[in-house]
């Protein structure tokens, strides 16, 4: 069961991570749907990007101010990782869809509670 709604919305990305050499790459995406513990993305470049692979996901800064758009995509970078890896493209030959989970701290659902000495 999921902790969180998906809710459609669509703004450009990049996904950066390092290759096995430790070369940094950079895909542009586009988000399909968010939440607040994942995102899916259209890849726009035909970059192939290894699952489970820890990458950073950021929005485009001009989009960061969508009410829609989850507190943990409005910071500069959210380290995350690929955990579903879409079908190839034809055009491509590289997957054109990914679903990342963003490793970020669980909102609480209440707070924490205070001694009392």
């Amino acid at each position: 069961k999921r902790t969180s709604q998906r809710r459609p919305l669509s703004v450009p990305g990049q996904i950066v991570w390092k290759d096995a050499r430790g070369t940094t790459k950079l895909a542009s995406v586009v988000t399909r749907d968010v939440s607040d513990h994942g995102v899916a993305v259209e890849c726009l470049n035909g970059a192939t990007i290894p699952l489970y692979r820890l990458v950073y996901f950021q929005v485009d800064r001009e989009a960061r101010h969508q009410p829609e758009l989850p507190d943990a995509l409005k910071k500069p970078n959210v380290l995350s990782a690929v955990f579903r890896v879409g079908a190839d493209s034809r055009v491509t030959g590289a997957p054109s869809e990914y679903a990342l989970r963003l490793l970020v701290e669980p909102a609480r659902a209440g707070q924490v509670a205070t001694r009392t000495a």
